[in-house]
């Protein structure tokens, strides 16, 4: 058998080198593009990362092909041939054909989001395919040819024991055994169990913070189709607090979240969009504080959650990918062909604890791996009498839509067959990204992409009711806070514009969803009143009995969990930095070049990446801003000369349609007013 393993390491190098080989041909980073000179700081990086993953992939090639030798050989004792060298390499070559045929089709069927982020082959031509397979067809081929391996095995190794050629027997044994635990290490994932906590700390609740990128606040306790989009968080609403009128400062991830886990405005923590290479903050955070009081504090997300991880917040716990705004992790990521024949065989705990770069793959959904991880988590953490916090942030509704099956089937058009079956098309490549910013509506298949959409919310609520009864079932419900959130919403051309903080005219972007249910006081309540997430980090330190510090901005709404009303509070946000011209923008608007241009690498080392300093303050200054106060809405467009203001009434207009600054200016100047210190800041 030596020499037909020897054929099969061959054929699986073969292939590897062809791999390499069309890799760095057509070769394609991921992430935004840099200037040329710029990148050659990173030539190295690039090589190792061909190296490291060239490595991955012979390894992933050579155990697919001692697989199809050790099937090989079992049928060789059976019928009385000895293999030799070139059959060893057919076999090898045509098992590792067949097992990467076989894995893109259960891909292509469970979760094609994972060919999508990979792939730049038009994804229709795979259509045809994707009709003929099933799921359960998938599914049940690699228990079947797992039970065909181990039957020949079996058969064979009896056979040669019988036979008298024990030490042949048991080496084909051993083979097998291992080949099997390799493949079982990997793909095993069984749900956590759980562990009943015996005694509880009642003047010091458990804190679950459940938030969702880019979940809109309509999309809960929303139909479709007349059935409940979100059954679950529905329930958790029933019995706890939801805010209808949340807001938050910026639209975009890294400053939202930075708001809510310090309770100060952007113009504070100085986190003001995704790009930046500061990572400290000047100010007391919701982890920092409960950690110091005894609390067991954990972060736990998917691809989109790495600024959990990346500014200092003080989880003790980061179970988080890296900063995804890095070119190191990018170029890590490998070219599109390397890295989509990697990405079909490492959705599983090796390719997390090996290759996390493309376990935490942008685009590709990982709501099911992730639920699993904060089950587990939950149950770590019932293990102990210690308080938490545990912050699980899940990428389930952010673009390009795409979810595991059956969801993105859900709510779709049967017979569509545009180019955004999946996902939303073009939202892997970096210039396809910009450029789309700038599409007018007519460009998209907008109806399959809020099917796709809403098909991820209900993945997502899903998730949910998962997490929420392992936590019961952990004995944890009756003393956890649970709070359900979101860093912003996203918009659908309701003023012109598709994306994240591009608008601050519409509330898609801005308003998002908030929930908090304390099973201390299980009422049903809903605050239409405006409140803003820089009020969460205060009133989880309140329901846990801690002082807020005088830094933070936000105040309590822990009253408003019993049925008070909130004080008449005044909601900001502010716009993020445009990717390249928004539609309908004035043509004297404060404008920047494109972000391609105002990207740098201002520490080679570390390789983050951010804004060039001589764009940074006319960035922020070209922000639109948006400032709510009751029903009155005040929009501010800066322009090359002066400013623009726009008045909208919610309560007559809630699309915000109409301007009615010229018959309001009492309420312009007074809104106007309330804005200017944000402004100043």
């Amino acid at each position: 058998m030596a020499a037909a393993s020897s054929g099969a390491a061959v054929a699986a190098l073969v292939f590897t080198c062809m791999l390499l080989g069309k890799s760095v041909r057509d070769y394609s980073r991921s992430g935004p593009l840099l200037p040329a000179e710029t990148l050659r700081h990173f030539r190295v990086d690039a090589l190792k990362t061909l190296s490291r993953l060239g490595l991955a992939a012979f390894l992933v090639m050579l155990y697919l092909g001692l697989c199809g030798v050790a099937v090989l050989a079992s049928i060789a004792i059976l019928l009385h041939f000895q293999p030799g060298f070139a059959m060893g390499f057919i076999t090898g070559a045509c098992t590792i054909f067949l097992a990467t045929g076989l894995q893109f089709a259960r891909c292509l069927v469970v979760n094609p989001g994972v060919i999508v982020a990979s792939s730049h082959y038009r994804i229709t031509r795979f259509y045809p395919l994707w009709r003929r397979l099933t799921p359960g067809l998938v599914r049940q081929t690699p228990p079947v040819l797992l039970i065909i391996f181990s039957g020949l095995a079996a058969i064979a190794v009896t056979w040669q024991v019988a036979g008298g050629a024990a030490d042949i027997g048991v080496a084909l044994a051993l083979s097998a055994v291992a080949l099997i635990a390799i493949g079982l290490l990997a793909s095993y994932a069984p749900e956590p169990n759980a562990p009943i906590r015996r005694t509880k700390n009642s003047s010091r609740p458990n804190i679950l913070m459940l938030g969702c990128d880019t979940l809109r606040t309509d999309r809960v306790g929303a139909k479709r189709g007349g059935k409940p989009l979100t059954p679950h968080l529905d329930a958790l609403a029933s019995r706890g607090t939801r805010f209808e009128n949340c807001y938050v400062p910026c639209g975009r991830t890294a400053p939202s979240l930075a708001s809510i886990l310090t309770g100060t405005w952007p113009q504070t923590h100085g986190i003001r969009d995704n790009f930046t290479a500061n990572t400290t903050l000047n100010t007391p955070t919701l982890p920092k504080i409960l950690a110091e009081g005894g609390y067991r504090t954990v972060a736990a997300s998917d691809w989109c959650g790495a600024d959990l991880g990346k500014f200092d917040f003080g989880f003790q716990v980061c179970d988080l990918p890296e900063d995804s705004w890095n070119v190191r992790h990018l170029i890590r990521q490998g070219p599109k062909d390397l890295r989509l024949f990697l990405s079909l065989f490492t959705r599983n705990r090796l390719g997390k604890r090996f290759l996390p770069e493309l376990y935490y793959l942008g685009g590709v959904p990982s709501t099911d791996l992730l639920g699993r991880d904060v089950r587990a988590h939950l149950s770590k953490l019932a293990k102990s009498e210690q308080p938490f916090l545990l912050n699980a942030f899940f990428s389930t509704t952010h673009p390009p839509f795409a979810s595991e099956y059956p969801y993105y089937t859900l709510f779709a058009d049967a017979d569509y067959e545009g180019p955004s079956k999946f996902a939303m098309a073009r939202l892997t490549d970096p210039v396809e990204i910009i450029r789309r910013q700038g599409e007018p509506r007519k460009e998209f298949d907008l109806d399959q992409i809020l099917a796709l959409y809403d098909g991820c919310v209900k993945r997502f609520d899903d998730e949910v009711g998962r997490i929420i009864s392992h936590l019961e079932a952990c004995g944890l419900a009756d003393n956890t806070v649970i709070v359900l959130y979101s860093d912003h919403g996203m918009e659908f051309f309701e003023h012109d514009t598709w994306g994240q903080g591009n608008s601050v005219v519409g509330e898609q972007s801005a308003r998002v969803p908030l929930i908090i249910a304390d099973p201390r006081t299980p009422l049903m309540n809903c605050v239409p009143e405006i409140v803003r997430s820089v009020d969460l980090a205060p009133t989880l330190l309140e329901l846990t009995g801690f002082t807020v510090p005088e830094e933070m901005q936000g105040v309590s709404l822990a009253s408003s969990l019993g049925g008070a009303s909130p004080p008449n509070l005044a909601a900001y946000n502010e716009s993020g930095i445009w990717l390249t011209t928004v539609p309908g923008q004035s043509h004297d608007h404060l404008r920047y070049p494109d972000l391609l241009e105002l990207l740098d690498v201002p520490d080679l080392a570390t390789g983050t990446l951010a804004i060039k300093p001589e764009y940074q303050d006319i960035v922020v200054n070209a922000k639109d801003r948006m400032i709510r106060l009751g029903n009155w809405k005040l929009t501010y467009h800066p322009l090359e000369k002066g400013e623009r203001l726009s008045l909208f009434n919610l309560a007559n207009d809630p699309a915000c349609r109409f301007d009615v600054s010229r018959s309001h200016p009492d309420v312009v100047d007074n809104l106007r007013s309330l804005l200017q210190p944000w402004l100043a800041e």
